[in-house]
């Protein structure tokens, strides 16, 4: 009978010798690994009065954005959701009323949007995804709760304060291409006219 992959082995059964059959090789050289590893250096730190240096780049909770007139910047195209491949992200649309025009900047806009963070695999997709640059991942840790309805994160969580101090920059995570993107003013697909 011919193999498909051409992979198989041929096992044999090896007789044990008699150290191997006392064991105690086996003992000693798993008794030197703890050992070893008995005087390395710790890698666990005392965490509410030490805390760990996190990179520039480091994906956290997100924040649904605001421009520069305090508008909420998401027009609900749903291609964050979409694009999410643990699917955490839901949102459901509505037509902006009058009256309306200094809350959201496009006629359509998220009248819910909820991202559940015990789905959410932390990947960037949604902030990659998003057209208007409304969705962003920021530095901010998830705080531990208690329940699981708690994880379930919605607007009154996510949007952006209007309060300049509170705002988080994530200019710090645009890469220079980015950037120099943006300059263009020929691609200038988010400025509202």
């Amino acid at each position: 009978m011919q193999s498909l992959t051409n992979r198989s082995k041929i096992v044999a059964k090896k007789e044990m010798t008699f150290t191997e059959r006392l064991y105690l090789p086996a003992i000693f050289s798993g008794m030197l690994i703890t050992l070893r590893h008995f005087f390395k250096r710790k890698a666990t730190i005392k965490y509410p009065e030490q805390t760990r240096e996190f990179s520039k780049i480091y994906r956290g909770q997100h924040v649904l954005k605001r421009d520069e007139a305090g508008a909420e910047r998401c027009t609900a195209c749903g291609l964050c959701a979409v694009a999410c491949p643990a699917e955490a992200i839901t949102m459901v649309a509505a037509e902006r009323k009058r009256g309306e025009e200094h809350l959201y900047r496009e006629e359509k806009y998220a009248a819910t949007y909820e991202i559940n963070m015990l789905r959410c695999i932390f990947c960037g997709d949604c902030e990659e995804a998003c057209p208007k640059e409304a969705i962003f991942l920021t530095d901010r840790k998830v705080d531990s709760l208690y329940t699981r309805g708690e994880f379930v994160f919605g607007k009154n969580i996510l949007v952006e304060s209007l309060i300049k101090e509170k705002q988080v920059d994530v200019t710090v995570r645009e890469t220079p291409d980015v950037a120099g993107f943006k300059k263009h003013k020929e691609y200038a697909h988010n400025i509202v006219k």
